[in-house]
C-alpha cells in the first residue's frame, strides 16, 4: 500500500490490486459474510467464493472456531490449494473478513491477504460485482498444526488481570464497553447477562483504526498513536477481545501486521463468554 509504511504491508492488498487479479489463476477472493443474504446474495466480486461466516467458520456442533478439517474442506471445496493466493473482504469494513484471516493464521496459513477497505470501498468505487455463484474445481490444502500464540481463553484472560507486561484491548464501542448496552446496535438481539467490561480493559474501539469514508486502515502513524496513547505498547503482550471475536480480529489484524507488535492474542470467546460466566468479575 502507499506511503502508510505498514510493518508487514505485503499483507494488505488494495481494490485496484484485487481488480486487476480477479481472473489471475494463482489468486482465489472469497466474501466473508455475516449476512449473505444481505451482501453476496445482491452482488460480489466477480468470481468470488462465499464464507458464510456462521456455517464456514466456526464449528457445528462446539463453540469453537472451524477445525482443521473444516478448514481444509473450506478451502478446497473453493478451489484453493496451498500455492494460491487468497483474498479476503466483507461488510462492516472487514470485521468478518479479520475473522476469517486470523482462523486461518491460527491453522499457519500463508498466502492470505485483506483487501482494504473491503466492499464497502469496492462498491464505493462503482467497481463490477456479480450475482453468479462461481464453481472451482476442487483442490488439496492442508493446514498446520495450530499457532497457539494467536488465541487465548478464558483462563488465560483471568491469569492476566493486573499482571504487569500484560494489556488487555476491549474494542467495543463506549457504551458497550460501560455496561449501557450488552450487543452492537448491528446485532441487537445477541447480547450477553451483564454489561460492562473485562477489569482493566482499555477501550480502543475498532472503528479508530478505519477511515469513516471508505473503510480503509489509517496511515501507520495514527495508528500509533491511537493505542500508544492507552498505553498499548508493544513490549507489552497485548489480549483483544469484543463481544464474539471478529471486532477483536480486526484490532488483531491491525496490531500484529500493520504495527507489528510482536505478542498479540485474540481471546474469541470475548465478552459473550466473559459476561455469562459465574464468579468472573466485569467493571462497568
Amino acid at each position: 500500500m502507499d506511503d502508510v509504511s505498514y510493518a508487514n504491508p505485503e499483507i494488505l492488498v488494495s481494490t485496484q490490486w484485487v481488480a486487476e487479479h480477479l481472473t489471475d489463476p494463482h489468486v482465489k477472493v472469497a466474501e466473508v459474510d455475516y449476512d449473505p443474504a444481505a451482501n453476496y446474495n445482491q452482488g460480489h466480486l466477480p468470481g468470488a467464493v462465499l464464507f458464510d461466516w456462521k456455517k464456514d467458520m466456526n464449528d457445528p456442533l462446539n463453540r469453537d472456531i472451524l477445525s482443521k478439517e473444516q478448514a481444509e474442506d473450506l478451502m478446497g471445496r473453493s478451489g484453493i490449494s496451498n500455492d494460491t493466493t487468497l483474498v479476503l473482504y466483507g461488510d462492516f469494513n472487514n470485521w468478518f473478513a479479520a475473522y476469517a484471516f486470523w482462523d486461518l493464521k491460527y491453522y499457519r496459513v500463508e498466502k492470505v491477504k485483506l483487501m482494504d477497505g473491503g466492499r464497502k470501498k469496492w462498491l464505493l468505487e462503482d467497481r463490477p460485482v456479480s450475482k453468479d455463484v462461481p464453481t472451482y474445481s476442487r483442490a488439496d490444502f492442508m493446514v498446520s498444526s495450530p499457532d497457539i500464540k494467536v488465541r487465548v481463553y478464558r483462563e488465560d484472560v483471568r491469569a492476566a488481570l493486573g499482571k504487569s507486561g500484560k494489556v488487555l484491548v476491549d474494542v467495543r464501542g463506549p457504551k458497550e464497553f460501560t455496561g449501557e448496552i450488552t450487543a452492537p446496535p448491528e446485532y441487537p438481539n445477541e447480547a450477553a447477562q451483564r454489561g460492562g467490561h473485562i477489569p482493566g480493559a482499555k477501550n480502543i474501539p475498532w472503528a479508530q483504526a478505519v477511515n469513516d469514508a471508505d473503510g480503509t486502515f489509517k496511515p501507520r502513524q495514527e495508528l500509533e498513536a491511537l493505542y500508544s496513547s492507552k498505553d498499548v505498547t508493544r513490549d507489552k503482550q497485548v489480549i483483544t477481545y469484543c463481544r464474539i471475536g471478529e471486532r477483536s480480529s480486526h484490532s488483531w489484524f491491525v496490531l500484529k501486521y500493520l504495527l507489528g507488535y510482536p505478542d498479540v492474542r485474540n481471546y474469541d470467546g470475548s465478552w459473550t463468554e466473559w459476561g455469562n460466566s459465574i464468579l468472573y468479575p466485569i467493571e462497568k
